[in-house]
Parts: structure tokens; C-alpha cells; sequence
């Protein structure tokens, strides 16, 4: 009994010991990876950051011509959301507003010329040299030039705009209004107008004060029906302001004479509900008339479909 004791307890033993010396290497290996860890992460922190500087130093400097710098920068924008655009369609911004004004200033007739008459480029020239701004972009990117050049109380003025786009839906619209006048051109103003449609402009008559009316207008994509924007600017000479606004008018259509605007359209609702009975949904007119301070609503009313 006593032997067989002796030689059980020489096994326990035996299995105790392996068992202790498994447990100290996994505690040594667990303590030396506490050590081995943060080493290997300090090792590994140089080349994370050389990859991320390497990543950084990607882009190559833009072109030094004007419509490759345009292209650079319009490129950047593919896969950007319109609302965290702006660092990029600003510059893009301020490289073609800043040509323009120098491009104009170099055109205008100097005071006193025989060319007083004309010292401005025609809205043809003023068009073909936005277009030769944007020559680069290809699709997805697309640009839409809209000028205008109109005579204003002895001063050419002269509209410069465009919209970028690099998606169906993300479109970014820029006018600039330069007034040049006795041979010196000068950045006027400059609005952004509304965010993901196209540009078009109208010039009802003038008010009484003399100062220059435009409309802009343009429509964007919507799930179902176009949607069409308005707004009426005004230049008094000093700065340009908004003075009336309509907002996604759904399938609206505009009209516009010398002293007022026309502007069709459809109520979303009534056009879901109509149409998922098979039925027409009504449609609306809206008539809008010229006052001295902008645009007033004349009548509203119900019209065939």
C-alpha cells in the first residue's frame, strides 16, 4: 500500500509539475507579449506614417494652363456629395471669375475711344471663351455656360455662368455679373442661385428706379417630375440682391412677358393620389406681376391637365 502510495504521489506529482510549467509559459508568453505588442506597434508607427504621407503626396501639381487646372479640380470632384463640394467648386469659382474679370478688362475700349460704342466682347465671345474654360472635362463631368451681355446706363454688363456638374443630381451653378464701363471691367456680383439645377435666364422690363432686372431659372431631377426654381435678381449699380423666389414648383413650366411671369405646375400629392387611381391630377396656374419691389402674385388658379 505504502509503495503504491509512494508511486501515485510520484505521478501526481509528475502531472502537477508539466501542468505549473505550462501555466508559467503562458503566463511568461502573456506578459512578454504585453511587452512585444506595443514594441511592434511602435516599430510599425513609421511606416504607417511615411504610407500615409506617401498617400498625402498622390496628387501631382495642377497644370499651369486655366483648363487644365479646371480639369484637375473637377476631377476631385467625382464621388464627392454636392453638399461637401464647395472646397472644390470655390475654386473652381474663383479661377474662372478671376479670368473673366482680367479677360474683360483686356477687351474693354479705353475711355474716349472711337470704339466706345462697342467696348465689350459680344455674348458670343463672352460664351466661347467659357467654353474653352471648361474644354478639358469629359464625362461624367459636364459644364453648361449661360452669358448674357446687356447695355445698362452707358455700361455694358456682361453675365458669365455655368454649371458644373459630375452626376445627374449633383450640379453646382455659379453667375457672375461684371459691369464694364469706361474701359475698366469690374466684378459686379455674384450669386450661386440653387443647388442641383440648370441655368436659364429672361429680362423683363425694367423698373422705375432704372436698375437692371434678370431672372434665372432652371430645373433639377426629382423622383417623378422635374422640379423648377425662380428667382428674380436685381442691380442697382452697387450690388446684386435677390428679390423673389419660387422653389421646386413640381412639373412647373414658366412663362415671361415684359411685366410678369407665369409659372404651371402640379401639387406632388394630388399627382401621387390622381395617378395611382388612373385619373389626371389637376393642374395649377400661377400669375405673378411686376412691382416695383419685385414680383406680387396676381391670380391663382385650376387648369385642364
Amino acid at each position: 500500500m505504502g509503495a503504491r502510495k509512494g508511486s501515485e504521489s510520484h505521478e501526481v506529482e509528475d502531472n502537477v509539475r508539466p501542468a505549473a510549467r505550462s501555466r508559467l509559459s503562458r503566463r511568461s508568453f502573456l506578459s512578454g507579449s504585453g511587452v512585444l505588442l506595443p514594441a511592434f506597434a511602435l516599430a510599425l508607427w513609421p511606416r504607417a506614417a511615411q504610407a500615409g504621407q506617401k498617400k498625402s503626396r498622390t496628387l501631382p501639381p495642377p497644370p499651369a494652363d486655366l483648363p487644365g487646372h479646371v480639369n484637375y479640380l473637377a476631377r476631385q470632384l467625382l464621388g464627392v456629395p454636392l453638399d461637401e463640394s464647395q472646397p472644390i467648386t470655390g475654386q473652381v469659382q474663383k479661377l474662372v471669375v478671376d479670368h473673366f474679370e482680367e479677360w474683360l478688362g483686356s477687351r474693354a475700349s479705353p475711355a474716349g475711344s472711337p470704339a466706345r460704342g462697342n467696348d465689350s466682347p459680344g455674348d458670343v465671345q463672352v460664351r466661347r471663351e467659357l467654353e474653352s474654360v471648361f474644354a478639358q472635362l469629359h464625362y461624367p463631368l459636364y459644364a453648361w455656360p449661360r452669358t448674357f451681355v446687356r447695355p445698362w446706363k452707358g455700361a455694358t454688363l456682361t453675365g458669365v455662368g455655368y454649371t458644373l456638374g459630375w452626376s445627374d443630381y449633383d450640379r453646382a451653378n455659379v453667375v457672375a455679373l461684371f459691369e464694364t464701363r469706361e474701359g475698366k471691367a469690374r466684378l459686379a456680383g455674384l450669386t450661386n442661385f440653387v443647388p442641383h439645377t440648370d441655368l436659364h435666364y429672361e429680362f423683363p422690363a425694367p423698373p422705375p428706379s432704372g436698375d437692371f432686372w434678370f431672372l434665372v431659372y432652371g430645373t433639377r431631377l426629382g423622383k417623378s417630375q422635374p422640379r423648377l426654381s425662380v428667382m428674380l435678381y436685381s442691380f442697382d449699380g452697387h450690388s446684386l440682391k435677390s428679390l423673389w423666389e419660387v422653389r421646386d414648383a413640381y412639373d412647373g413650366k414658366i412663362d415671361v412677358g415684359r411685366n410678369w411671369v407665369t409659372i404651371r405646375y402640379l401639387k406632388e400629392d394630388e399627382y401621387i393620389r390622381e395617378t395611382a387611381h388612373r385619373r389626371k391630377p389637376p393642374r395649377y396656374e400661377a400669375t405673378y406681376v411686376a412691382t416695383p419691389q419685385g414680383l406680387t402674385l396676381q391670380s391663382e388658379h385650376e387648369i385642364p391637365f
